[in-house]
Formats: C-alpha cells, sequence, structure tokens
C-alpha cells in the first residue's frame, strides 16, 4: 500500500496492486491496527480510456481518488464492513460482495 490516511478512528492504507496489467487499487480498512476489511475499485481493460486516453493508471488515480475517498467514507459511516469492490465497466459501474467471489484477489 502506498498511502495512509484516517478517517472517525479507523486507518486506511490504499494503493495500486503492485504489477498488475489490469486497473485494480485497493483500500485496506484497519482499527486498532487490526483489518476490518478490504474495498477496492476495479476497472475494466475496455472502460479505462473514459478516465485517461494513455491508460495511465496513475493518472486515474489522481482524476478518481476523491470521488473514490467519499465511497470509502460511506462505507465506513453505514458500518459496512464487508469485503466490497466497485467494478467500472463500459456499460456503467456496480459494486459487489468479494466474499461471495470464488476467486479472491488480494491487494498484495
Amino acid at each position: 500500500m502506498q498511502e495512509k490516511w484516517t478517517y472517525k478512528n479507523y486507518e486506511i492504507q490504499e494503493g495500486l496492486k503492485p504489477g498488475s496489467k489490469t486497473f485494480r487499487y485497493f483500500f485496506k480498512i484497519l482499527k486498532d491496527g487490526e483489518k476490518k476489511c478490504n474495498y477496492c475499485v476495479w476497472i475494466a481493460d475496455d472502460a479505462i480510456e473514459k478516465f485517461d486516453p494513455a491508460r495511465k493508471f496513475d493518472a486515474v488515480v489522481t482524476s478518481q481518488k476523491e470521488v473514490w475517498h467519499d465511497w470509502v467514507k460511506g462505507k465506513i459511516d453505514d458500518q459496512d464492513f464487508r469485503n466490497r469492490a466497485l467494478k467500472v465497466e463500459k456499460q456503467g459501474r456496480q459494486e459487489i460482495n468479494l466474499s461471495e467471489m470464488s476467486d479472491h484477489i488480494s491487494p498484495d
């Protein structure tokens, strides 16, 4: 994880999944040093150009970070500590429960 910040006594660690060729941005939520959950943003390959025509992951993060921080804060405000992903595709976006997926993707 590349950055850390706090919100309502929670520590949030965030960053791009190292070495991933597909856009995966993770938020690890901790309270008192214990992991509560992971939130992540997945952007499909065919949708990444919507955020940056050059497909540069860092530029996508810069342009969307505030929106994602608001999403994470909303989850914390709602006490929703399920492992969640915001999946962005060309047709739109949807939130999915990572715990219900058979293939888990780890932030590391």
